[in-house]
């Protein structure tokens, strides 16, 4: 290997106020800008860290089932590595983020119609001796190097945040995020996990008290398109104050919109989704309910977990399918 086995791939990102976050939000409002990590997401913390671990056993291939940003923090990792790496994306997946990957120097095998149908292939293809399959968002590896943001946080804050705002998907994130919150001794700080309407297999669990599949992803956000989450984001639920939020995809894609025009980013609706809870009302109708404090102890903070799969045609493409104007 080329002497990048030993540090993180990923790196120190800004933690910044945004004026127009906070004015909606009724509070101060700081944004980890996980979207300019090298891969485009939060994605290479976990990602990077599990690559370099199996590599150091031996590891001759990584195979890796992704609707894109999981794909691409895999393809950046094996490429730092030198190992090659297999990329199965569902039919779903935007040309962009093919395109991305094979910049990567990933082989791309297009497969199944959801990341599910892609993880299947994928799991297969890593029978194969010297091949080791990187999940997406369910190892201790990949929570581990997601726990690394917590750390930053308390490195940059003056105060604990009030409440951390994220996105939730296969819950990578959010067990990573939990388990740094940990390490940190934030054990108070509550976590508003969000969700897409026709994506919300982490609600669905939550309301079942155990595993729940959805029948199929009907969300525009297929980042967040795991038809079941891991089960250790579940059990975070009963382990830290966790506040599950479903919002719809309308919100999701207006706030990707928002977030262009305020702060000059653009981010995939799966980001946007954390920032709609921001930007819609959702954080003060939370307030309202006595689900969170009012005022909050401290401030909030959103983690703009980012996205590569999107380009401005993208978003036009989606605001008419949604009948937005």
């Amino acid at each position: 290997m080329p002497g990048e086995e030993g540090r993180p791939f990923h790196m120190v990102t800004p933690l910044l106020e945004s004026a127009a976050l906070s004015r909606a939000a009724g509070t101060k409002v700081y944004m980890k800008l996980e979207n300019t990590q090298p891969s485009g997401s939060f994605k290479i913390r976990g990602i990077g860290y599990f690559c370099q671990q199996v590599a150091r056993r031996g590891c001759q291939h990584l195979v890796c089932s992704s609707g894109g940003n999981a794909g691409l923090a895999t393809a950046y990792a094996a490429r730092k590595l030198g190992i090659p790496a297999t990329v199965i994306v569902p039919g779903s997946t935007p040309p962009l983020v093919v395109r991305k990957l094979e910049e990567q120097r990933a082989e791309v095998e297009v497969f199944g119609k959801v990341w599910d149908d892609a993880n299947d292939r994928a799991l297969a293809l890593a029978e194969k001796d010297g091949w080791v399959n990187v999940h997406p968002f369910d190892h201790p590896f990949v929570w581990k190097g997601h726990s690394s943001l917590a750390q930053e946080l308390r490195d940059c804050l003056e105060a604990k945040p009030g409440v951390v705002v994220l996105s939730v998907g296969g819950g990578g994130l959010l067990a990573g995020v939990v388990s740094g919150l940990q390490k940190v001794g934030w054990r108070d700080v509550p976590i508003v996990a969000v969700e897409t309407r026709g994506a919300d297999s982490y609600s669905a669990a939550l309301q079942a008290g155990h595993l729940a599949t959805l029948p199929e992803i009907t969300s525009v956000a297929t980042c967040l398109g795991a038809k079941t989450v891991a089960q250790r984001a579940l059990d975070c639920a009963s382990e830290w104050p966790i506040i599950s939020h479903v919002l719809e995809d309308v919100e999701a894609v207006a706030a990707v919109e928002h977030f262009l025009d305020d702060e000059r980013m653009l981010v995939e609706p799966a980001c946007g989704a954390s920032l709609a809870l921001l930007y819609s009302g959702h954080l003060q109708q939370l307030q309202a309910e006595g689900r969170l404090c009012r005022p909050l102890p401290g401030p909030v903070v959103v983690i703009v977990c980012g996205g590569s799969g999107i380009q401005l045609e993208g978003l036009r493409a989606l605001k008419s399918r949604l009948g937005m104007p």
